[in-house]
């Protein structure tokens, strides 16, 4: 399955950089992500947890910054192996920063392109089902992402 959106925020190119290269303030923006440990430079694990229609599945995964171009682009790869059933999860994505003008103000265009793919059992649930799942944590991942960037302060080191 693949996905790619674009969504408009307004603070400086750098400042969301600093703040998606975050791995922790990455991660608030993703519900259902906890457990989230640095296990090398650029290297993360964690428990992810969602409910794909009646079904609850948890993954322990592992995301890796496969490229880093600041402030423009950020490339990552994640691996999942789900709890309790047999299958895997594989991902990549590929994050673009732009500057963009809003109300004449600094603000930055995110455009993004995700690809994941499901085997085993969860695989064969079908991509119609699956692919609601996803389209409704990227819209959740955008709305969580802007509203950062609405408060007075995103709080990024």
């Amino acid at each position: 399955m693949k996905f790619s959106g674009q969504l408009t925020v307004k603070a400086p190119r750098a400042e969301v950089y600093k703040a998606v290269r975050d791995a922790r303030f990455f991660a608030s923006c993703v519900d259902g992500v906890s457990e989230l440990t640095e296990t090398a430079p650029d290297a993360y694990a964690a428990v992810f947890e969602t409910k794909v229609a009646y079904m609850k599945f948890k993954f322990k995964v592992t995301v890796e910054v496969t490229r880093a171009q600041e402030p423009s682009e950020i490339a990552a790869k994640v691996e999942g192996t789900p709890l309790g059933i047999v299958g895997r999860l594989t991902g990549t994505s590929l994050t673009r920063l732009s500057d963009a003008d809003i109300d004449g103000s600094p603000g930055t265009k995110i455009d993004y392109e995700v690809e994941t793919g499901l085997t085993g059992k969860l695989g064969s649930l079908g991509q119609p089902v699956l692919r609601s799942k996803a389209k409704d944590m990227e819209r959740q991942f955008a709305a969580r992402l802007a509203a950062a960037f609405a408060s007075p302060a995103v709080n990024a080191p």
